[in-house]
């Protein structure tokens, strides 16, 4: 059974989300703090993260940072007030993977549940691994793993999709709107501002100068172009 771990200290939205989650046939576990949401991750049971940025004991960014920092990859879905947009870019450069903004209903919650999980899902490896590569960059898109210059880098499950779905495109112009549809599953809802924010995050990680990129290339007004 899938485990979706809660980290929300408001009693009667932790019930609501626990109760639209079970309705669909999830585990689900809640935490109350910032720290217990830790603890309750490092236990590497859960197949996804709904996180609260306001918590007590400490906040949502120090709960990302520490889980990241710890190699815990889990996919988080962070939880927003209404129009704080830095909140939302924030998160997102922390490590988070997707956003929904209170107030929320429950089939849009579930919709970016389903899309995070079956983004995250990892497809074993067949006999003999392929590799792709650019650049001083190596991918094994079946590992999900990431060298540069033979040292590992450590992206979260929605900058490699990104990445993918931008490679496996080499040349073409793809906006920002079939990039959102192809990576986090849908078009409403979500802000373009989310795919920039992981693009910027996968230049810092993987081209010599982030500022002057020659592989994930800037079309203006338009979205994106790779060049391997």
């Amino acid at each position: 059974m899938t485990r979706v771990l809660v980290v929300e200290d408001n009693v009667d939205l932790a019930f609501a989300v626990t109760t639209a989650l079970q309705s669909e046939g999830f585990d689900v576990v809640v935490a109350g703090t910032g720290p217990e949401g830790v603890e309750r991750a490092r236990e590497r049971n859960a197949d996804l993260i709904i996180l609260d940025l306001m918590l007590p004991g400490f906040d949502g960014y120090r709960v990302i940072r520490t889980l990241r920092g710890d190699g815990i990859e889990t996919p988080i879905l962070v939880l927003t007030a209404r129009g704080e947009e830095s909140d939302k870019v924030k998160g997102l450069r922390m490590g988070a993977d997707d956003y929904v903004t209170k107030p929320f209903g429950a089939m849009e919650l579930l919709a970016r549940v389903d899309a995070l999980l079956r983004r995250s899902r990892i497809s074993p490896p067949g006999p003999a691994a392929v590799v792709d590569q650019f650049g001083e960059v190596e991918i094994n898109r079946a590992a999900r793993t990431v060298k540069r210059r033979g040292e590992s880098v450590s992206l979260t499950p929605k900058e490699f999709d990104l990445l993918i779905a931008l490679m496996d495109r080499p040349g073409a112009v793809v906006s920002r709107s079939d990039l959102l549809s192809a990576v986090w599953g849908y078009q409403n809802g979500v802000t373009t501002r989310t795919v920039d924010s992981h693009v910027f995050e996968l230049r810092a990680k993987l081209e010599e100068n982030p500022a002057q990129p020659v592989h994930i290339i800037t079309v203006r007004k338009t979205g994106y172009r790779f060049e391997g």
